[in-house]
């Protein structure tokens, strides 16, 4: 199935058991205090996701400062921006799924995978043959007034 497909498939899906949910919270809590507790969620998950953030932009810093390339933190990163996006789109399934992301071991072990497949799909697409495109040209060495050669030195 093509990215596109489950994509058009997630923005079906997703609205429709939200707004399932939603109805069936309603019928059990009420209108406001379902309300109440769709605005207390997504609160709630922003001040986490700004904590979480603060701490992974922390641990990027540190990486970098030892000359060590962020990687996971980076892709931890991103799943934190894509967090705060299904804490913020209104209701109950998203939710689950960005407080599920917010705990640091879970998100960790996600970023690792995600890392890990990423580095075996790109071995195994050099490993095929895919080197790129080739170009061929010619050159002309161009010397610079002033500039000298490595024998006139």
């Amino acid at each position: 199935m093509t990215l596109f497909k489950v994509l058009f498939a997630l923005f079906i899906i997703i609205p429709l058991i939200e707004i399932s949910l939603i109805i069936q919270v309603g019928k059990l809590a009420g209108v406001f205090n379902t309300i109440a507790l769709i605005v207390f969620t997504a609160a709630l998950g922003v001040a986490l996701l700004k904590t979480q953030g603060i701490s992974t932009l922390s641990k990027v810093q540190h990486q970098m400062d030892n000359g060590q390339l962020p990687a996971q933190e980076m892709i931890e990163g991103v799943m934190l921006l894509f967090t705060g996006a299904l804490l913020l789109t209104p209701g109950f399934f998203t939710d689950v799924i960005g407080f599920l992301i917010l705990i640091p071991g879970l998100r960790i072990k996600l970023a690792s995978h995600l890392l890990q497949n990423a580095i075996v799909t790109h071995t195994q697409r050099y490993k095929k043959g895919d080197q790129g495109t080739v170009i061929e040209g010619e050159y002309h060495e161009v010397r610079h007034q002033g500039q000298l050669d490595e024998k006139d030195q």
